[in-house]
């Protein structure tokens, strides 16, 4: 039994509690309805009873038979509670926890695992909490009272069964270290296979142009023989499983009938008690066999719960803070490292630099340079290894983990290089910017990004539906429709990552004249891949390797003629000192 899965049964005591005990009581209709069943027979056969004589017994053995066909239905009610209510908190905890971890996590991961594990992953439980939990518990008190009864009336019988009942245990247990093994190992290539999937369907397109679908197809395949195979293993220790829980169980039955039997045959045991111990001994063993045939599903649950709980130990960014800034005059790098993989793969190393509050400062360099990690630091998506950054809210000084990260980003505006569009109208997907937004200021925001021709002109206008993705826009659309998500935010911060670059350059010089004028007196950072769009910048930070190697302005950073100018160079700009 998972510990783990153990525990969240208190978010629903209740039921769970009433399994139990519906599972005790279980136990003790089947001893009366032995012993009632035992007694009329005996009475008949042996005393000659007629119906009147055992018309109360009869009765009694009704009502009991009734009510354990209710108490097991009962028990399957409340069983089910417990799944439902687990699962469903269990996955609103999964997912919000995702949340907090944010895109620094989940970039990477595969997205198509983690959307496996928060949905069939999160569903694989059910079995354990609506089958395997209650089978346990329920072999485990039945039996025991039956024992209980057995050894009150009988010691050899006693014996037998406490002898003959672990044995069926130890089966199981070395059935299961198996059962466990293959479980893990279809339950990762159920995820593998879900994320390649996702990965194809993505890039369906690439494959297509490249004609390379074909191949995927053959990949596919593997994967999925693969994942046939390692289900086919599961239920061959399924089945075996089953059979020898059968026989082990069928075995001790016959040794306690044959054990019986003898005495009764020598006069040594009374008939009803004898026929008492008959009719329970099969009970006795029932709850194992039915523990055993739900045990294969408990250790695909156990299997779902190993990546579940490596995701919510997952340490969360810093996320709380008690200060509230309400004035950001500067935002202050001093000597800020981070890295990766536990420390394995450094991002930056001891950068330092300070943004003044209406500073327009770029950030440039080659790929893996660590312009994305200052981004995601600037975020709070993730914390500094070493170093502070300080945010300077008029007179006061923070630390930036110190701050809350919901209300610190609700200080910036960050329009990527490509961003998401959610399969909502046009209308909604602006409206992320500020929900609290009406039409008229999203149809002002729309103009402010050149985005009001196209969307009016499509039959649906600000109703229209994107897709997934942005699917039914062009880039250079959806890119104007997300600037038109930050045109409804008025912050002082802004981050743009090559914000323009889907646009042409009649759009990209309405829509610049536009961003200078909603961004006045904000501090503007441009994550810059085109260099010829930072010319402007008051400040540059060159990034080489995790370091800043160079900053400066245009001009200056052009004479010095050091990383700056080769990048330019690198790219094909045009360079002009004066520019």
């Amino acid at each position: 039994m998972d510990r783990r899965l153990m525990a969240e049964t208190h978010r629903a005591r209740l039921a769970f509690v009433a399994t139990v005990i519906l599972g005790v009581i279980g136990g003790i209709l089947i001893i009366g309805q032995a012993y009632l069943l035992s007694d009329v027979i005996a009475s008949v056969f042996l005393e000659q009873a007629n119906l009147s004589q055992v018309t109360t017994s009869l009765i009694g053995l009704l009502i009991l038979i009734l009510l354990r066909s209710a108490n097991g239905a009962a028990a399957s009610w409340t069983a089910s509670e417990v799944a439902i209510r687990v699962k469903h908190d269990l996955r609103n905890k999964l997912t919000e926890h995702i949340l907090k971890l944010g895109p620094a996590y989940t970039q990477q991961e595969r997205s198509g695992e983690l959307t496996i594990t928060a949905t069939e992953g999160i569903e694989t439980l059910d079995g354990f909490f609506r089958d395997y939990l209650p089978a346990l518990f329920t072999s485990i008190l039945i039996p025991l009272a039956i024992l209980v009864v057995a050894a009150s009336m009988d010691l050899l019988t006693f014996i037998v069964l406490l002898i003959t009942g672990p044995l069926v245990i130890v089966f199981m247990v070395l059935i299961g270290m198996v059962a466990a093994a293959y479980s893990h190992t279809r339950y990762a290539q159920l995820g593998q296979m879900s994320a390649h999937f996702l990965d194809v369907m993505q890039g369906l397109f690439t494959l297509k142009l490249f004609n390379r679908s074909k191949a995927q197809i053959q990949t596919i395949t593997h994967i999925t023989d693969q994942y046939r195979e390692s289900t086919m293993n599961v239920l061959r220790v399924a089945f075996l499983s089953a059979f020898m829980l059968e026989f082990m169980a069928t075995i001790s039955v016959a040794v306690v009938a044959v054990e019986i039997g003898l005495r009764l045959l020598a006069g040594g045991i009374p008939f009803q008690q004898a026929l008492f111990l008959l009719v329970i001994a099969p009970e006795f063993y029932m709850p194992l066999r039915n523990l055993g045939a739900k045990f294969h599903t408990g250790r695909d649950s156990a299997a779902a719960a190993e990546r579940i709980y490596a995701i919510l130990n997952t340490p969360l960014p810093e996320q709380a803070g008690d200060s509230v800034i309400t004035d950001i005059q500067r935002i202050q790098f001093e000597q800020v490292s981070h890295a990766y993989a536990d420390g394995t793969r450094p991002a930056l190393a001891d950068v330092s630099f300070t943004i003044e509050r209406g500073q327009h400062v770029a950030i440039v360099g080659a790929t893996g340079s660590g312009k994305s990690t200052l981004m995601h630091l600037l975020l709070r998506f993730i914390q500094p290894s070493q170093g502070t950054i300080r945010v300077h809210d008029g007179q006061l000084a923070h630390n930036l983990t110190a701050l809350d990260a919901a209300a610190w980003r609700q200080q910036i505006a960050w329009v990527p290089q490509r961003s998401y569009l959610f399969n909502m109208s046009i209308t909604d997907n602006i409206r992320i910017g500020q929900p609290e937004a009406t039409q008229e200021q999203i149809v002002q925001a729309a103009k402010a990004a050149a985005a009001h021709d196209f969307i009016i002109g499509f039959p649906q206008g600000y109703d229209t539906l994107v897709g997934e993705n942005g699917a039914r826009l062009s880039g250079g659309q959806a890119q104007r429709v997300a600037l038109a998500r930050m045109f409804l935010r008025h912050v002082p911060v802004y981050i743009f990552d090559e914000a323009t670059a889907s646009l042409d350059q009649d759009n990209e010089a309405q829509v610049k004249q536009a961003i200078e004028q909603h961004t006045a007196g904000s501090m503007v950072i441009t994550i810059a891949h085109r260099l010829n769009t930072v010319a402007e910048a008051d400040h540059i930070l060159v990034l080489d390797g995790g370091h800043i190697v160079e900053q400066g302005n245009h001009a200056e950073l052009i004479q010095a003629q050091g990383a700056y100018f080769h990048l330019l160079q690198a790219y094909g700009e045009t360079i002009h000192a004066g520019q």
